[in-house]
């Protein structure tokens, strides 16, 4: 019980939606209700029907009510049970749209920072199945669970009006249904349900990371290792499984006995009260059948309540990832044409760690310089990036657009920032499609000018459906250095002032990144541009350089200057060369 009052102490996922719909969940509930009852009441007239039809076999007269109610309670149930469905789903369908509006909400907020605190397959697994356990919580968990209780109620006191000892061994006999085989559940197969759970979510985490290392692991001949790490956890999942079916296998066995103990007890008392006439002993049957349509519910609550230690990590997943949403300080806007972006003796490190990330570090990048920004991996350069755009705040100085600190320029970020990185993400759709992501009022023409202005339009001209042709998931339809292309097409479109160049050559060969490097900087030529690499291939095109190493800037200046005095940068520069 504390672990439930913990996982909603801050829950802003499931209790504001019971709330919000709370005459919808009560419309539920009477119709989950009306539908057992109706049940119980068609048994309850058919074994009054059946035991008086015996006895006055010659008389269609003594038996026409229970016959026109065995009709009425026959549709009333059905009818009953198509209506809560229908209810029930409608709830359903109007918390799914909440959730994917939300989820998105949550994402969205958070996207520029996101991989700092989730990888590619924690969201995975948010997606495909935490948000599909909470909306199950309600259709398999809450619903089933309340209905069998207020039956459990309202069977106990139905039968402890007539008779308090029988109501009392009836409370005993369907409470180990409805509470003790719920609470053995949770501690029994809970567990398991919730070990398999974590083992699938960290398959997804895995398998995610995997896929996206395949090529390497296909380059490397390791095809029996990539299978091996897949199999591991599918065992594991499968032997899960095997124990759920047999828990629930003996768990309904167990349900069954005591329902039958209730069943007998009903048809004792019955037989010992209601046998004072014959018309009396009509009754006799009549309650012992009545009970049977009930069992259902109370099979579902076991279950139900199995699968909450998965339902609770699942909601606790998901507000952690929206309860955490970053508060933006009150934003600002520029009017004016971008002029300097400058870095002001800035301090770095994360929270987490004491490490010293960046030391007084200072920039300053005029409206339409080239900057390129050199180091070994691990010495700050991606943490430099992620302060520029806003991603991360200085621990002790600032950066700022023209005297306004880029924190507090984050609604214009997509307005003052374009990025080009190492894999810049094609969408599944045209080529169309994908270039106006940049600018989604572009028209046609000024879509086909951008792509002819990265020098595609003769490759996409040569193509049988042109512009209409579709690039496939993650661009596959086209080559590395055509994807480039493309994603810097999408950048011109943007017509951001400043635009990142994030290592976009690393993955391309050498005659590709001189191709692509001419280009960028032709079609940027009006542009502030920070370009990220690990080597000095296309130096040539900017007007300063920085090294970055162990957090401060080791050597700095323009490509001649550095070339004439620096003997190290000289032999970087004659090792990308070749010579």
């Amino acid at each position: 019980m504390h672990s439930v009052k913990q996982t909603f102490a801050h829950d802003t996922w499931v209790m504001p939606y019971l709330r919000k719909y709370k005459w919808l969940l009560v419309l539920v509930l009477f119709l989950g209700m009306m539908t057992f009852l109706s049940a119980a009441a068609l048994m309850f007239n058919s074994g009054y029907l059946i035991s008086e039809a015996a006895r006055r076999p010659d008389s269609i007269i003594y038996i026409y009510v229970p016959v026109v109610l065995a009709r009425g309670f026959g549709i009333a149930r059905p009818v009953f049970r198509y209506a809560e469905r229908l209810t029930s789903h409608n709830w359903v369908l109007r918390i799914v749209s909440d959730f994917r509006r939300k989820l998105y909400q949550a994402v969205e907020s958070k996207a520029s920072a996101i991989k700092q605190t989730h990888q590619t397959g924690d969201i995975l697994s948010i997606l495909a199945d935490d948000i599909d356990h909470i909306e199950n919580l309600y259709l398999r968990t809450v619903f089933p669970i309340v209905i069998g209780w207020l039956l459990y109620a309202f069977i106990i006191i139905g039968v402890g009006v007539m008779s308090w000892p029988v109501g009392l061994l009836m409370a005993l006999l369907l409470g180990v249904i409805v509470i003790v085989m719920p609470l053995l559940s949770v501690a029994v197969n809970g567990a398991r349900e919730f070990k398999q759970k974590q083992i699938q979510s960290h398959f997804y985490t895995n398998l995610t990371d995997e896929v996206l290392g395949l090529t390497d692991w296909v380059i490397s001949g390791r095809y029996t290792d990539f299978m091996a790490l897949q199999k591991a956890p599918i065992d594991d999942i499968a032997t899960l499984r095997r124990e759920d079916h047999h828990f629930q296998w003996w768990r309904g066995f167990a349900v069954q006995v005591f329902f039958l103990a209730a069943v007998l007890t009903l048809l004792i008392w019955s037989g010992a009260t209601f046998t004072g006439s014959k018309g009396m002993a009509n009754w006799i049957a009549a309650f012992a059948l009545a009970l049977f349509p009930i069992v259902e519910p109370f099979l579902e609550i076991s279950q139900g309540a199995s699968e909450w230690p998965v339902y609770q990590q699942s909601i606790e997943r998901v507000n952690d990832l929206s309860n955490d949403e970053p508060t933006l300080p009150r934003q600002h806007e520029l009017t004016a044409p971008v002029q300097q972006l400058k870095v002001d003796h800035v301090d770095f490190k994360y929270a987490a760690d004491d490490k010293q990330i960046l030391t007084d570090l200072s920039l300053t990048i005029n409206r339409g310089e080239k900057l390129a920004l050199l180091g070994p991996s691990g010495t700050g350069k991606s943490t430099l990036l992620k302060l520029l755009l806003g991603d991360q705040t200085p621990t002790k100085g600032t950066v700022s657009i023209d005297g306004t600190s880029v924190s507090l320029l984050q609604d214009q970020r997509a307005q003052l920032f374009g990025v080009l990185d190492q894999r810049p993400y094609l969408f599944d759709t045209t080529v169309m499609n994908n270039v106006r992501l940049g600018n989604l009022n572009a028209t046609d023409e000024q879509v086909k000018a951008a792509i002819a202005a990265v020098e595609l339009q003769p490759l996409i001209e040569s193509l049988t459906d042109g512009y209409d042709t579709v690039v496939q998931e993650s661009g596959t339809r086209f080559s590395g250095g055509e994807r480039q292309r493309l994603s810097l097409a999408r950048i011109l479109l943007q017509d951001a002032p400043i635009i990142i160049l994030d290592e976009p050559t690393v993955s391309l060969d050498p005659i590709t990144e001189r191709q692509l490097l001419d280009t960028v900087f032709d079609v940027l030529k009006d542009k502030t541009i920070i370009w990220v690499t690990h080597h000095l291939a296309g130096i040539e095109h900017v007007d300063q350089v920085r090294f970055l190493e162990n957090g401060v800037f080791d050597m700095q200046g323009t490509p001649q200057a550095l070339y004439r005095d620096e003997p190290r940068f000289r032999k970087l520069y004659a090792l990308d060369a070749g010579r």
